[in-house]
């Protein structure tokens, strides 16, 4: 695939990239096989054995109207122990999000940034005030949850949502934060925790509100189960909330909003929850595995994550857009840049979890389209008509290569397993590299950029700290989302 049509797809598709689908009709890599770290669903289930069943039944589901909603939801609560009458299912959680919206949000929400694009989104599409609220870098995009309960007091927000874990960091909030939250936030018209990237985690059943939720009158808890189930084709999730909410929510939705696939999945669930445990568990030890060895590329940023995906600075003059294209045109290595993100930038990339011969295509795809040659092991040089984005870099690497951050505030907690500081590889293994596109490069006059947060716990607020200092403090190193109304709702001014 051209590199141009390539940049022509992903500029027609400004809020979300193009599908799969899209791609592989335009031509995909050489040979025309995409490795896909750009959609985050599970890559281990359903099994091998589960697809062979759905295949040898496909004329049935394909012909056949589903049941109803109710009993597929009722299949559902019974697999997973929940109580018919406080759940919705919807066709994918973007639906639930939009009725939610419609239903339940009625002038102003908050929300931290970067988040899930159809939680800023959506409300400002029915002409509703999006309050959001910047996630420090310096922190590791780390939630505070006082600054947020601060902010919303301050904006007088009517509603709120945090994404638990977040997308596209992956920062998990504690239990005990998330249920500090709702207690603050109990006079609220509506407050939601979207888990949908929580079974992800790893403790993600301790660290849920569900149970919560149907306890309390403003709460729901969102869920999806295309990510999770490794079938966001099927579109499918579920909310959980009060008799009373839930039961609004599903009065509003459509009859026949599950399809037949989504029937089929989920009567299929109560005899493979082994399965599935397994599957979650193998997508945990490939986080750790994955996020070490990106943090070994010199000057990546690798954030720690709870979910099934990296949030990942590039080095200094790197533009996330060309990274992106020519991954995917040189390569057959599909990324999700992080430009279109309210709070983000091209200077982001969020790389979804895969399993580990993925991650060393990944890898090498990256080095070869950075540096010009592998870094953890001496190659021929590269052509001259794949030039490096990075050919400036010493043989010795970057000044300064940068491991996996953990953030030194607020909630993420730091693996099991700390990444260990990434090392620059030994000048012996590298040779000279070719000639640099022309990409802007740092001058020596620019603006620094901020040192990477350190490990350990977080520390003390200090006292005294002014309102409009800490605005300054949690939009620090903002620069803009390039539409002044949203850059005016995230710095205050």
């Amino acid at each position: 695939m051209a590199g141009s049509n390539v940049t022509a797809l992903f500029r027609a598709s400004t809020a979300h990239s193009p599908s799969y689908f899209t791609l592989s009709r335009a031509g995909g890599a050489a040979g025309g096989e995409i490795t896909d770290f750009c959609i985050p669903c599970n890559p281990y289930f359903p099994t091998p054995a589960m697809f062979d069943e759905l295949g040898a039944r496909l004329r049935d589901i394909l012909t056949y109207y589903p049941s109803s909603a109710d009993t597929v939801t009722a299949e559902l609560c019974r697999v997973l122990g929940l109580n018919p009458q406080t759940v919705a299912m919807g066709n994918g959680s973007t639906e639930l999000i939009t009725w939610i919206d419609h239903l339940l949000v009625r002038e102003s929400l908050a929300v931290p940034v970067p988040t899930f694009g159809r939680w800023t989104d959506q409300p400002m599409e029915t002409g509703k005030r999006v309050d959001m609220l910047l996630l420090p870098e310096a922190r590791g995009f780390a939630l505070d949850v006082d600054a947020f309960v601060r902010f919303i007091r301050s904006r007088g927000s009517r509603a709120a949502v945090v994404c638990n874990p977040n997308n596209p960091d992956g920062g998990l909030l504690t239990r005990p934060q998330v249920l500090s939250l709702l207690d603050q936030l109990h006079d609220l018209d509506l407050v939601v925790v979207d888990e949908s990237f929580l079974e992800f985690a790893d403790e993600g059943p301790e660290v849920s509100v569900v149970a919560e939720a149907v306890l309390r009158p403003n709460v729901i808890v969102l869920r999806s189960l295309g990510k999770n189930f490794g079938l966001h084709g099927v579109r499918f999730g579920y909310l959980v909330a009060n008799p009373a909410l839930a039961g609004r929510v599903r009065a509003a939705l459509p009859k026949w909003n599950l399809n037949s696939f989504a029937e089929a999945v989920v009567f299929m669930l109560g005899e493979h929850g082994r399965e599935y445990a397994q599957s979650l568990r193998q997508v945990c030890r490939d986080r750790h595995d994955m996020t070490r060895t990106l943090a070994q590329l010199p000057g990546l940023t690798v954030y720690p994550s709870q979910g099934n995906f990296v949030y990942v600075r590039l080095p200094e003059g790197v533009d996330g857009t060309v990274l992106r294209d020519r991954l995917l045109a040189e390569h057959g290595v599909l990324i999700r840049e992080c430009g279109n993100k309210i709070g983000s930038s091209s200077r982001f990339v969020r790389l979804v979890v895969r399993p580990e011969p993925d991650v060393r295509r990944l890898v090498g795809a990256m080095e070869q389209v950075l540096y010009g040659q592998r870094v953890t092991a001496p190659t021929p040089p590269v052509p001259e008509a794949a030039r490096p984005m990075l050919a400036g870099v010493p043989a010795g690497g970057l000044a300064e290569p940068v491991a996996a951050v953990a953030p030194a505030t607020g909630p993420v907690p730091v693996p099991r397993a700390v990444v260990p500081e990434s090392v620059a590889p030994a000048p012996a293994a590298l040779v000279p590299l070719p000639p640099p596109l022309p990409l802007p490069l740092p001058t020596p006059d620019a603006e620094p950029q901020a040192a990477p947060a350190r490990l350990g716990p977080p520390p003390s607020p200090e006292p005294g700290v002014s309102r409009p200092g800490l605005a300054r403090a949690m939009t620090a190193g903002y620069k803009s989302s390039g539409t002044a109304a949203v850059d005016r709702l995230i710095t205050g001014t």
